[in-house]
């Protein structure tokens, strides 16, 4: 097992730094009149993911941390909702969607583990 010596070493990390990317590049061909709506709200959310992970990595107790995870998971859930809008109106085409939802589920299930790890710490 890798020794954890920065927030580069999570996995969760590098998954969501992947997410950003995605979301990035998906979100060049949604409709000119949704770059300061849903495209930016999805970047933004995209964004708040590994930020939150990495922020709470660098704070000084495991219940700052913990908090930083709850945001980076709440932030999670709140992409999916958005991914669903930009499928919903076909901003987004049904192989490209069940990508990004299955990757979201997937950081979804590490953070929800590493949240109990560290809770389990506190307790």
């Amino acid at each position: 097992m890798t020794q954890i010596k920065s927030f580069r070493d999570l996995l969760v990390w590098q998954k969501s730094m992947s997410l950003v990317t995605s979301i990035y590049q998906l979100t060049r061909d949604f409709p000119h009149a949704e770059m300061f709506g849903l495209t930016s709200q999805l970047r933004r959310a995209s964004i708040s993911i590994p930020s939150n992970i990495a922020e709470g990595y660098g704070r000084n107790t495991s219940k700052d941390y913990l908090r930083y995870l709850q945001i980076a998971l709440g932030s999670l859930y709140e992409m999916q909702t958005q991914l669903e809008i930009a499928s919903n109106l076909h901003f987004l085409d049904i192989v490209d969607f069940k990508k990004m939802i299955s990757l979201c589920l997937e950081i979804e299930r590490m953070l929800t583990s590493l949240i109990a790890k560290i809770r389990a710490k506190i307790a």
